[in-house]
């Protein structure tokens, strides 16, 4: 498997995972049908997100991560982090490691970029996963503004 940033040729595959990755989560067929494009990336997306692809042997792409500086409101103690803005992993190819890769690659742009961490704003069923590679949940403090499922990792331990 190889990680590298994804190009505008890459985006109807990179978005393909995606939507095979959505299909999985434990919500109404409605509301994933509903929900997809939020989720799908564009060329303008490719602007303003990093936006990072695994591809396997063969150059098909089987996971994609993006990420931004986060808004410090929504960080710990208002420091500087960097927003994990969707890790999505192809069904087929789930745990063989290329989250956890994808993951680390975040977190590796985090620490060369000077974040104190790396902010995730999780979909429920991806808890499991954040918890095992080492994030905390977060606390909600304030209801009517903080995401429920937020993790968060420091990248100066």
């Amino acid at each position: 498997m190889t990680l590298r940033p994804a190009s505008r040729d890459d985006l109807a595959a990179l978005n393909k995972v995606i939507e095979r990755a959505v299909q999985t989560w434990k919500l109404p067929e409605r509301v994933k049908r509903l929900a997809l494009p939020t989720y799908l990336y564009n060329e303008h997306d490719l602007q303003h997100l990093h936006i990072e692809l695994a591809t396997d042997s063969e150059g098909g792409a089987v996971g994609v991560a993006a990420w931004e500086a986060a808004v410090a409101r929504d960080c710990p103690d208002g420091v500087r982090g960097l927003l994990l803005h969707g890790l999505y992993v192809d069904p087929e190819k789930q745990q063989c490691g290329i989250g956890g890769r994808l993951l680390q690659a975040a977190i590796s742009a985090a620490r060369e970029q000077g974040y104190a961490g790396v902010l995730v704003k999780a979909q429920a069923d991806a808890g499991g996963f954040f918890s095992s590679q080492g994030l905390q949940l977060l606390a909600v403090k304030d209801t009517s503004r903080d995401y429920p499922n937020r993790y968060w990792l420091d990248t100066n331990p």
